[in-house]
């Protein structure tokens, strides 16, 4: 009786667990595909601070710059 009381109060961190940890091949891509991701979310966060920190002090935001004055 006891036992059906803890299948019925699984959690979803549990069932989760068990999904990911029931093969290594599936905890190895799990691993793999979140650093993966989590690297490209971090990539893209870091660069629109920077870029929104640097407004009008960035190369491509300076529009008379590499560009020759005309000769008269």
């Amino acid at each position: 009786m006891e036992t059906e009381g803890r299948k019925r109060g699984r959690g979803p961190l549990e069932r989760l667990y068990r999904l990911i940890m029931r093969r290594n091949s599936v905890y190895v891509t799990f691993v793999i595909v979140g650093a993966f991701l989590g690297e490209r979310a971090v990539d893209y966060g870091v660069r629109k601070l920077w870029e929104k920190n640097n407004i009008g002090k960035r190369y491509e935001d300076i529009p008379v710059l590499g560009q020759r004055q005309p000769e008269e």
